[in-house]
């Protein structure tokens, strides 16, 4: 919304932007990419498996099967095809949440104050950057107040530099706004200003591996070199057997391919990005991978009050005028004490207000005064919000240069500073006890007169005349409750940490529900403390007053020693630190700063609470369904390198049951059903009623391994089971083969069913809306009919046409090898006491959690 300036400046006019942007272009930096197509076609050539693809084509070729080779060479293809278009849609992905994380930009244009994308400023615009801005572009400074930058980005140099129109007025892209406000002409954007020419970009910084990233590609690098140490070992042993070199080596990468895992990190990279983008489609912008891995892990949330908790819509609901005495509504300002009164706060504000508080001030204000431009004062010395509790003033004066000193703050921080008598200390405890208890937030006003240029040092060193108490309302959201309820449910603890009065603080916690309200502790409290002390307090208490930044990076730390994974929401400058140390940064997208984006890895676009719910439930989504996808590929890969490697080490009388065609089927297979069939599947009913997983738990651990070892060795039985029964009826190779091979390819499509759970039975999980699973197992079905029926096809693979009875036993022997697993989750259910009912809880998600609902 467009806001009327309290200036003299009107910036440019539409036609003016356009024709800037015409002449001079967008605001961006162009950096200097790779094409992503050649990259991937790159990354694609490096994997093992596609070298070893490569290599069996040519060892075909050089033997005369040009087929074999055809196909393999066509497999390869098909593998790039389908890591391509992975690879596209997770680029895509990070692509539109870059667009979501655009900085804005407050300028004045015809005569208004806007908001607008940092790439859409143009040359000449006039622009607004305060405290905790980033400086979208080169500009010079045509007014400012009390103005400082940070420009460690440019110089190395982390102290502040002074800027003001006369001394220093250049500012530049990418620097950030420590203190102050300034508007300033911009000069130059984009690869124009001093950034873009240095050619400095913080994309150009590559971020750390993630612990499950590290874990994952640990995994992958320890079977690739148990892959190359079995590849030597069997092309010893036929060597040696056969003396048939290229014979030797086609067995051996065989049992090579058969053990590599590539789909693990296809898998990984494809979960991350398009749980990201699903995020992002709720609202919640993430910044940083990491975050959607650490998501499902948070045990502890604190959350600021204003604008989470509350409306962030203020409004002056009362006031307290010392000279009079008494109570009134802020709708009804008529005394001379009242106008005095809202008169010194607006004077106390910023020219420009953007704080809710300030905003409500200047409604007030024009309420009662027909011109709300303040026309017959100006600022003359400012001092900026500070101290602890804070407080700020101004030094305006008036047509005829008398001064006037106006200050608001904290009536803690106001109080010591004005000459009060006991009796007007006992009345004001009065007026603040009252508004507390009805959780508004108050603010004292104070004036003084000054004469003469020579300003104290500190705004403390004035003495003032305390004018009354503004208190203002600013109600909870109807859907906290609720929120905080799904949090407890999830095993999640909420703490709110604000800057507000402790009386005000606990009605508002106790309003929304919040456990623990009645604990509480204040910033100087905590400050007290020691660090063992200080852990224990932080676990157990939950309202936190009167905060400031050391206090809020404390509070994060000694919730960190204690083990816990911690979420925090902030917006403001002061909250930058606490946001980059806590595990899960979360910042507001409309009225956060760019310091507090910056520092986060979250950013909630609407500044809804309740989308954390939604983040945390896609945390562990993703995390439970790449953990079913990785298990789901480890215990496929154990029968097919099983029963590629027994019946050669043992010498059975079909040694080369598989060849690597054979091979790269069942990985085509794999491939899609692990990282897009999983990747698609909902939350689990009862997975935001259990605990956050413990964020120290390795990905692999014992016993899900076991599960995954246990069932990969049920179903390499009854493979070979299938290859001994048809040996005994002394079928043909062929046969054999047609059968084994059936048999794994059931095993696949039973075991991508029942493994959707390893808690509710394949009959719940049925009816999860899923529609890639059908149709990847209609596809996996329809080749292998294919495969076994179309006689080129059945002659190329080394296949036989079977027999229905053929063809039930293979049935029976690939449902039987997996569907024993649901005994076992039916045991687990079974000594579950007071198990969920998964209908009932299915339903409730998805009718009355539509945020939870992930699907």
């Amino acid at each position: 919304m467009n806001q009327v300036l309290n200036t003299e400046f009107s910036g440019l006019s539409s036609e003016a932007v356009l024709l800037s942007r015409k002449e001079h272009g967008n605001n961006i930096l162009v950096s200097e990419k790779s094409n992503p197509i050649l990259e991937g076609i790159k990354d694609v050539l490096s994997e093992p498996m596609v070298i070893l693809l490569l290599v069996a084509a040519a060892i075909y070729f050089i033997s005369g099967s040009t087929g074999d080779a055809i196909f393999l060479l066509s497999a390869v293809l098909l593998v790039a095809a389908i890591s391509l278009f992975q690879e596209n849609r997770s680029r895509m992905a990070l692509e539109q949440l870059k667009d979501f994380t655009q900085p804005l930009s407050k300028v004045i244009r015809n005569g208004s104050y806007v908001a607008v994308k940092s790439e859409e400023l143009v040359v000449g615009d006039y622009l607004v950057v305060e405290e905790g801005a980033q400086i979208p572009a080169d500009a010079t400074i045509i007014q400012s107040n009390d103005f400082s930058v940070n420009e460690s980005l440019l110089t190395g140099e982390s102290l502040t530099v002074a800027k003001d129109r006369s001394s220093d007025p250049l500012i530049y892209a990418g620097t950030l706004v420590s203190g102050g406000r300034a508007i300033a002409i911009v000069q130059a954007i984009g690869m124009e200003t001093k950034l873009g020419k240095i050619g400095k970009s913080l994309e150009q910084l590559e971020a750390e591996p993630t612990a499950l990233e590290k874990q994952i590609a640990a995994f992958v690098h320890k079977m690739v070199l148990v892959g190359a140490l079995v590849f030597l070992i069997v092309w010893g042993i036929n060597f040696f057997q056969t003396y048939q070199l290229l014979d030797s080596l086609l067995k051996a990468l065989t049992l090579a391919m058969s053990i590599l895992p590539e789909e693990i990190p296809v898998a990984f990279t494809t979960f991350m990005a398009l749980g990201a983008w699903r995020l992002m489609k709720k609202g919640v912008v993430v910044k940083q991978m990491k975050t959607v891995e650490t998501l499902g892990s948070a045990t502890i949330i604190c959350t600021d009050k204003t604008g989470t908790i509350t409306e962030n819509s203020m409004q002056v609901a009362k006031l307290f005028t010392l000279l009079e005495q008494r109570i009134t509504p802020g709708e009804t300002i008529h005394t001379e004490a009242e106008k005095c009164l809202i008169q010194t706060a607006m004077l106390a504000s910023e020219p420009i207000p953007f704080d809710p508080m300030e905003l409500a001030i200047l409604d007030a204000y024009t309420s009662v005064f027909e011109n709300g431009k303040r026309p017959t004062f100006k600022m003359v010395h400012e001092y900026p919000l500070e101290g602890r509790p804070p407080m700020m003033t101004h030094v305006m004066a008036d047509q005829q240069d008398r001064q006037i000193v106006a200050a608001k703050g904290a009536p803690e921080a106001l109080m010591p500073l004005c000459a009060l008598t006991p009796l007007e200390v006992e009345q004001l405890s009065k007026a603040i006890d009252i508004f507390t208890a009805d959780g508004l937030r108050v603010l004292a006003v104070a004036s003084t007169h000054f004469d003469g240029k020579a300003y104290p040092e500190k705004q403390q060193d004035f003495s003032f005349r305390l004018l009354g108490i503004l208190a203002f309302a600013d109600p909870p959201k109807e859907n906290i409750p609720l929120v905080l309820q799904q949090f407890y449910d999830a095993g999640i603890d909420v703490k709110m940490i604000t800057g507000d009065n402790p009386a005000t603080a606990r009605s508002i916690a106790k309003a929304v529900q919040l456990k623990g309200y009645e604990q509480g502790i204040t910033g100087d409290a905590l400050m007290q403390l020691d660090d063992a002390a200080l852990q224990q307090v932080v676990m157990h208490t939950h309202v936190f007053s009167r905060m400031f930044p050391e206090a809020k990076l404390r509070i994060i730390n000694a919730l960190k020693a204690s083990n816990q994974v911690v979420a925090m929401t902030g917006d403001g400058v002061n909250d930058g630190p606490a946001l980059k140390a806590a595990h899960i940064g979360i910042a507001m997208g409309k009225r956060g700063s760019e310091i507090a984006k910056d520092a986060a890895s979250l950013i909630l676009l609407t500044d809804d609470f309740s989308k954390m719910v939604a983040a945390v439930a896609m945390g562990r989504r993703i995390y439970t369904n790449l953990k079913k996808a990785i298990q789901y590929i480890i215990s496929i890969h154990i029968p097919i390198v099983l029963t590629v490697f027994l019946p050669l080490a043992l010498g059975w009388v079909y040694p080369n049951i598989f060849s690597p065609v054979h091979i790269i089927f069942l990985e085509l297979v794999m491939g899609p059903t692990c990282s897009i069939v999983y990747e698609n599947e909902p939350l689990e009913p009862n997975l935001m009623q259990q605990p956050p997983r413990p964020y120290t738990t390795n990905f692999f651990n014992i016993r899900e391994l076991s599960t995954s070892i246990l069932q990969g060795l049920v179903i390499t039985a009854g493979c070979l089971l299938g290859y001994q029964i048809m040996v005994q009826q002394g079928a043909s190779e062929a046969l054999t083969r047609t059968l084994t091979f059936s048999v794994l390819v059931i095993a696949n499509i039973f075991l991508t069913l029942v493994n959707r759970s390893f808690y509710y039975s394949v009959f719940t999980t049925l009816r999860y809306p899923n529609k890639l699973i059908t149709f990847v197992i209609l596809i996996t079905v329809l080749i292998l009919v294919l495969l076994v029926f179309v006689p080129p096809l059945t002659a190329f693979f080394g296949f036989a046409q079977m027999d229905g009875q053929q063809w039930g036993l293979a049935l029976l022997i690939g449902f039987c090898s997996v569907i024993w697993y649901e005994g076992v989750k039916w045991g687990k259910r079974i000594r579950k006491a007071g198990n969920l009912n998964p209908n009932f809880m299915w339903r409730t998600n998805a009718a009355n959690k539509a945020d939870v609902d992930l699907s």
